[in-house]
């Protein structure tokens, strides 16, 4: 009975040929595809990333550019606006001085007209210089005297809240 043994092993190729390969499988080539597809779109929005950071930092420096004009031209104004009033006020010191000698004597107009002049000499420097020079004599003046700076900070801060808030309530009155 030995030859009614069923045999249950795997057919064995003969010595020296190879068996047949299938095709690859439809999985194996969509898992290709793929792999591919997610390669492009990651090349693809690299690329977007670097444009849109490039477009981000062009804007923000035409942004910076403007703000910094506008500061600039904002204290141009104000310099003018500051050397016009220091100038007025030193002709109303002037005219004050004449008053003050009829009243109070020729010395006590003296000092006013002392007053005048400084005030008019501290003007026409004002004029003369740029923002740029103003502003670093600020910044010294800042590492110097940093309490000083701080509280100047703090008293400009508040005259200007009051001076807003007085403008705010004179429109609402007025609305």
């Amino acid at each position: 009975m030995a030859d009614d043994t069923i045999n249950t092993s795997a057919p064995t190729a003969p010595i020296g040929t190879q068996p047949k390969r299938t095709p690859r499988s439809s999985t194996a080539k969509a898992k290709e595809k793929i792999s591919g597809a997610a390669q492009a779109v990651g090349e693809e929005a690299s690329k977007a990333k670097s444009n849109a950071a490039t477009t981000l930092k062009d804007s923000a420096l035409k942004l910076r550019q403007q703000a910094t004009g506008k500061a600039r031209t904002y204290a141009e104004d104000g310099k003018a606006k500051a050397g016009s009033a220091l100038d007025e006020f030193s002709r109303l010191m002037e005219n004050a001085a004449v008053s003050v000698d009829d009243s109070l004597g020729a010395q006590y107009g003296d000092y006013a007209r002392s007053a005048a002049k400084s005030i008019a000499g501290f003007s026409d420097q004002l004029k003369a210089r740029n923002v740029d020079d103003l502003l670093e004599d600020l910044r010294n003046f800042a590492r110097k005297s940093p309490a000083v700076a701080v509280g100047t900070a703090a008293a400009v801060g508040f005259v200007l809240a009051r001076l807003v808030k007085s403008g705010l309530d004179s429109a609402d009155r007025d609305a």
